[in-house]
């Protein structure tokens, strides 16, 4: 058979059954991904505002620990070793994204200085955790975003593109094949009305030789 037949037909049939059980599938991964993204983004804009909070209270203490012992005084306690940040990923439907950030800060070098320094030490502390979170959060926002952008572009190709076009080809083929079966119709109605000419009406045989 070719395509434009019954192999044909069923081949396409498969095709976009196919598709429409791809098309389901990326409509519940839209959906699913939608509201992930929902949450993230409502848990990025409150680490957003926790975080400009904590910067604004680390600023004020800092300002207020320089006028009473001096930016000497604060290099001098500044811990020798960076602070070290943690990630732990999550995800969503295939789709890995920062869920959680831990932070490993040192301890100040030294003490002295009024009770304002280890008041900002702690302040910075703070600042330096909702910073992380805050920028964990908007990672994930930015790629559950665009994998959601990606699946949405999909589920259209597919939708408006993909299946319209095998439902056009099916369509051809059925016709093709309605023709097909019509045409065969006729030959079989044409060939027996031929042998039905052909053989004629049947005359009884007549008796020659009569009464005596």
């Amino acid at each position: 058979m070719t395509d434009t037949g019954r192999a044909g037909r069923m081949r396409i049939e498969r095709r976009l059954v196919t598709a429409r059980h791809g098309a389901d599938l990326l409509d519940r991964k839209r959906q699913i991904m939608t509201d992930e993204l929902e949450r993230l983004q409502l848990n990025a804009d409150r680490l957003t505002e926790e975080w400009s909070t904590r910067a604004r209270d680390a600023t004020r203490w800092l300002q207020r620990v320089a006028a009473l012992d001096g930016y000497g005084m604060i290099r001098e306690t500044a811990p020798a070793q960076l602070a070290e940040v943690g990630i732990t990923w999550g995800g969503a439907m295939g789709v890995g994204f920062p869920e959680s950030v831990s932070c490993d800060i040192p301890a100040m070098t030294r003490r002295g200085g009024t009770s304002a320094l280890r008041y900002t030490a702690s302040a910075h502390h703070a600042a330096l955790v909702a910073g992380a979170q805050c920028a964990a959060a908007e990672r994930a926002v930015r790629l559950v975003q665009t994998e959601l952008t990606a699946t949405r572009l999909r589920q259209r190709a597919v939708e408006h593109r993909w299946i319209p076009r095998l439902e056009r080809e099916l369509e051809a083929i059925r016709r093709r094949l309605a023709e097909q079966e019509l045409e065969e119709a006729l030959r079989l109605r044409w060939a027996a009305d031929l042998r039905g000419r052909s053989i004629g009406p049947c005359t009884p045989a007549v008796d020659q030789g009569g009464a005596s």
